[in-house]
């Protein structure tokens, strides 16, 4: 199976000058248009694999405290 080509962006400028992010597929095309600032909260709110096996610790780590409490 071969590997897929992540999505890329491409910055542009609306009428209004807001920056723009071009989301494009696998073959270059465009996808989707999303505004830089929408586009940059959604990946600030993705956690990544490494960030979510943190939290999974932390949480396992303090209910084996709080049994060990009780």
């Amino acid at each position: 199976m071969a590997a897929r080509k992540k999505a890329r962006r491409t910055t542009h400028r609306s009428v209004a000058g807001k920056k723009l992010y071009a989301v494009r597929d696998a073959k270059g095309r465009f996808k989707d248009i999303q505004t830089y600032e929408r586009a940059h909260r959604a990946d600030l709110a993705h956690r990544t694999k490494g960030e979510r096996k943190a939290a999974k610790k932390r949480a396992a780590k303090k209910r084996a405290a709080k049994r060990k409490k009780h």
